[in-house]
Parts: structure tokens; sequence; C-alpha cells
């Protein structure tokens, strides 16, 4: 570190602080002006946002008066990383899921991703992937001492990973030089299927690897509570639940403390919420610290962590969107010190992913690493006061939902009794109202979609587990409406159609309009207006003429619509229209038109019922 010379300099030393008071005043003054009487701490109310697990984000942090001790990277509480160099020396694993039943494909997808960037394998073996049987074959030239391999095995962990550690044999690795996750995670199978495995099983197979020091038992994989809606707090509470339970499992099995730590991985999402994101992996680590801590060994307590890109909010319609998401959420995990990462490629929901999607995602990692440096610096987000109070709120909120769980009975007893389950169903219906009213946005699909694309076909994927929590999806409302209109489209050679009316130049009309047309197109709805604005001489043929299906929206200001929605509307009832809505503000021109559609409307309500009344069936 270079120490610069003091050379008697102080910068703005002529200007006085300023006090959050002042700028409060100051943001008082701006919000006065778009109409909010608002002042002190309810000005600064006015700006924040809301999370779930009762988080807010406030627009200004300063330093705190007091903070949690963060530490050093690779020291308890480990909130800096697990590690003193982090990923500082060869940045993260980057490690690619490869799904598939056909050994011979499995093998060549396996060999092509690790010639080109990929340091690890994650494998889906038995029920929903590849057979147990045909693993040596898919890892056939692979160097097993030089890349990692992680099971995801479902019931038949046991039989997979004995498969894999008599491959390590057959092939003379030595216990050290393997690494590997065998990916034991009974609780979590309970959670995706609801069928109950023995803990003492995974144990065992601990027991019998405890002697491999870079092989690690069992996983605690939190997706399954991600993927069925569970919030950020959720997710990791659980997972600490689930960790408690496999620490106890192991320990009565005869390991020790710092030897049953030492066998557990933990899996979480991340999504394309940057600052969430990297707040839960740093929030994860101080939480399962703490667990050390008051297990007698707090210097085993530096969590392994495996970050997978959403799969919650990846879309099916406008799929190259999912580049930048899992791009957004890939950098969220590597700042945020996840040890392996896996961006899962964009076509994930569509089907079996092909070549190019495969590369797209290994080669995502490839570039923040090499290109943008970004695991040059150990914990880059360190120090940020908002990232530490973010971090500091989660760790607090995801402590108190683990404590109830504890208090349930531990991870299955919750599971069992539906308690897992329905907090997640609550919190996934609060955020469904989000998306529902598009203040949550999905680009692609509730804004800006592209109703004219061509559909991305795949190759079928292995059904994946189920029976237990559902899996729900961010874009799961939208793409029923789409679908209705693709059969509608199949049926008809066209889609159902909306005329909007737009009133007076185009400054007037063009907001208004542009959020009409993104609204009914999110519904698999064409928009069709005259590109001449309308009068009410015109609307009656313009509507005519736009083959609309009974639906008609006016889009304009508000003086327009006193002084031209009454003659309008009637100009487009006379020409067939059913329905006239009317862009803007409810109450506006209420005796001209039926109904309203405006920011913050349930699209998903407005969306059904114009297409049920257009006669578009499910």
């Amino acid at each position: 570190m270079t120490v610069l010379p003091d050379d008697g300099l102080s910068l703005a030393a002529e200007f006085p602080d300023a006090t959050h008071e002042q700028w409060q005043r100051l943001v008082e003054g701006v919000l006065r002006k778009s109409g909010k009487e608002v002042s002190g701490e309810a000005a600064e109310d006015a700006l924040s946002t809301k999370l779930e697990d009762g988080l807010t984000t406030r627009p200004l942090y300063t330093a705190p008066e007091t903070a949690p001790d963060t530490g050093f990277p690779g020291f308890a509480p480990f909130v800096r990383g697990g590690r003193p160099e982090g990923s500082a020396a060869s940045g993260w694993d980057v490690r690619q899921r490869i799904a598939g039943t056909d050994p011979v494909r499995v093998n060549e997808a396996a060999l092509a991703d690790l010639e080109n960037g990929t340091t690890s394998l994650w494998l889906a073996v038995g029920d929903a992937g590849l057979p147990v049987e045909g693993l040596g074959r898919a890892l056939e030239g692979v160097y097993l001492d030089l890349a990692p391999v992680s099971l995801d095995p479902g019931a038949r962990y046991a039989e997979a990973a004995r498969a894999l550690l008599a491959l390590y044999a057959e092939r003379a690795v030595a216990p050290e030089a393997a690494h590997a996750s065998l990916g034991a995670d009974p609780l979590g199978h309970e959670a995706r299927t609801g069928e109950a495995l023995d803990l003492a099983e995974a144990a065992a197979l601990a027991a019998e690897t405890a002697a491999w020091p870079h092989v690690r038992a069992l996983t605690v994989d939190a997706l399954p509570y991600h993927e069925a809606g569970g919030s950020a707090a959720e997710e990791l509470g659980l997972s600490l639940s689930t960790g408690v339970a496999y620490l106890r499992a192991l320990t009565d099995a005869g390991l020790s403390t710092e030897a049953a730590f030492g066998e557990l991985e933990f899996r979480y999402a991340a999504t394309a919420d940057q600052f969430l994101t990297i707040a839960k992996l740093r929030a994860a680590r101080r939480l399962w610290a703490r667990i050390a801590e008051a297990c007698g060994a707090p210097a085993a307590g530096a969590q392994r962590q495996h970050a997978v890109t959403s799969p919650v909010m990846m879309t099916r319609r406008d799929p190259w969107v999912n580049m930048l998401r899992t791009t957004v959420a890939c950098m969220a995990a590597g700042v945020g010190g996840a040890d392996a990462v896996t961006v899962l490629p964009f076509d994930q929901e569509l089907g079996l992913p092909d070549a190019f999607a495969r590369r797209i995602s290994r080669n995502t990692s490839t570039i923040l690493l090499e290109e943008s440096h970004l695991a040059r610096v150990i914990d880059p987000a360190g120090g940020s006061y908002y990232v530490e109070q973010l971090t500091d709120e989660l760790a607090h909120a995801a402590w108190e939902f683990f404590q109830t769980v504890e208090k349930a009975g531990g991870q299955a007893a919750a599971l069992r009794s539906g308690l897992v389950a329905e907090r997640l169903a609550a919190t996934w219906a609060a955020r469904s109202k989000k998306l529902a009213t598009r203040r949550e946005p999905i680009t692609g699909v509730s804004e800006f979609p592209h109703l004219s694309e061509k559909p991305v076909v795949r190759e079928a994927a292995p059904a994946p587990l189920a029976g237990g929590l559902p899996r729900v999806r961010r874009d799961e409302a939208y793409e029923t409406l789409r679908a209705r209109s693709d059969a509608h489209l199949a049926a008809t050679g066209a889609r159902p159609t909306v005329f909007l009316a737009a009133l007076g130049p185009a400054a007037a009309h063009t907001a208004r309009a542009t959020f009409a047309s993104n609204l009914f197109q999110a519904g698999g709805i064409t928009p069709v207006h005259d590109p001449v604005s309308v009068t009410p001489e015109s609307a009656a043929a313009a509507y005519a003429a736009s083959g609309a299906d009974g639906m008609a929206v006016l889009c304009s200001s508000d003086a327009l619509y006193e002084e031209q929605a009454g003659a309008v509307a009637a100009a487009l009832r006379s020409a067939g229209a059913t329905t006239v809505f009317l862009a803007g503000k409810p109450g506006t021109a209420a005796e001209a038109v039926d109904e309203y559609v405006f920011a913050g409307c349930d699209a998903i309500a407005v969306l059904s019922s114009v297409l049920d009344r257009m006669g578009v069936a499910l």
C-alpha cells in the first residue's frame, strides 16, 4: 500500500458538512414539485422501496453508529468470505449443470464444457437424469483428479455416490486428489417430492467418506424453497434448519463436530436483484458461523456455497433476455463470495439446452472473471453502508424464521406439518400481486413483449421431481394468457386484437398508448391503431378497419378526454365496439367509458376478462 505524504491540503475544508436533515429538506422540495406534501422522515419514506421479509431499501445510507463486526475473509464470522484468498487466485468454480438421460450425450456435453471454460461438472443423476449405471460412460475421458464432480442424485444418492467413488478407485484417483460433492440431501428431496428419506443412511455415507478431505457427502439445497416462492430470508432460514438437522445426524453417526461441518455444502439461488443476492450470500455465511460458534466449533463455520442462477426468474417467452438476467445474477453471486457458480442456460425452461445456450452460460462467468476481473477484489461490496445494512437486516429476518422452524420441531417436522408450504405460499401470493400489477416487471413478458417472435423449440428435458412443494415461475400467469392467444392464432390464423384510439397530437397520446400497447401484448392481444390521430369523425372507420374483437381503448391526455372521450366512445360503439376502455385515472370521463387500464391495475385480471369476452378459450 502506498502512503501519500501529508501536503497540508484538506479537501472541502472550506465547506461545512451537510446534515441528514438538510438533505431531507431538499427531498421535500423535490417531492413538493410533484404534488407530494411530506416532510422529514415521511419525505425519505416516500423514496424508499419495500422488499420482502419486512426489509426496506432506503434512498440514502450513512455510516451507522454501531455495526456488527464483519471480520476478515477466511475468519469468523466469515461474512467477507470463507477463504482468506477469496476467489482472487483462480476465480470462482465455474460449475456447469448437465441434465440428460443418455450417457453418450452427457459425456459429449461434459467434455465440451471442460474444454471451454467450465471447471467442474454438476450432473443430474437418478430418477430425473442420468441412470446411475451410466455414470462411468458419462465421465469417460474426464480427468477426475482435475475436474470436480457434483451429483444431483435425488433419492438414489447412496448408489450414485458409491458409483462415483468406485470410478475414483478404478482410475487410481487418490482420496486427497478427489474433489466432489455427493449430493445427499434427504430433506431437500422430501421438499421436492414429499417422500421422506432416512437421515441415518446419509450420515453413514458421510462416515464412509470422512477420509476423503475434499469430498462432501451432503448438500443443503435451498433451491426447492426458492422455487416454491420463498423469500431470501425464508430460503436462508430453511437452509439453516436443514443444516442443523444434518449436523445432528452426522454427530450421532460418530463424526466429530468439526468433521460434520466439513461434510456440508450449501446451495442458494442467485437472482437478478444483485444487492439482495450479495447480501443473502454474506448473511448465510454469518448465520452459519453463528451456528458453528454455538456448537463449539467456530473455526469450522466457513460455509461452502454453490450459487445457481434462479430458475424462478427465467422466462419462456423472449428467452434471450434470460442471458441478461443470468449475467447480473452471476455477477452478484461472484461479488457475494460464492465458491461455485452455475449459470443456467437461457433456454433452461424450454427443454434440454442446446450447445449455443451452454456456451453462452459458461462464457458468462469467463467474461466476468477474465475480462471484467470481478474476482480480483475480495468482497468488493463490503464496506458499502447499503450492503452492510441489508446483510445485517436480512440475517436478523432469516434467524427469526430459523427459530420459528426450530420451535416447530425442526426442518422435517415443519415440512410434514405444512408450516413450510403455508409460509412459502403466502409469500408467493403477495409477490404474485406485484407481478400481476406489473409493480415487478418482467422484461419481454409483462413489459415490451414481442408477439411476432418465433418460438424457441428445444428437445424435451427429463421431467423434474415432483409431489412436494410446488415450482413457481414469475411468468406463469402471463404464460397462461399467451397460451390462450397461441391457441386462438392456431385456430383462426390471427391473434385477438384491440383497437387503440389515440386522440390528439403525439405529445398527448404517446405515453398512454405505449402503456396500453404493452399491457395488452402481455396477454397476447395485438394492439392496432390508426397512424393518424383519431378524431370522432374517423373513429368508426378506423375501428372497422382494425379487425378488433369488440375492444377499444382511448389513449390521450386528461384534457382531451374531457373534450373528446364522449364523442369518440359513441362512434366506436356505433362501429361495433362492445367495451370502451380508457387509459388513465379511474373516474376520468366516467360517463363515456366502460372500464379503465392504468398503472397499478391488475393486468392478469383485466387481460383474462378481455380474452373471455373475446371468446378466446383456455
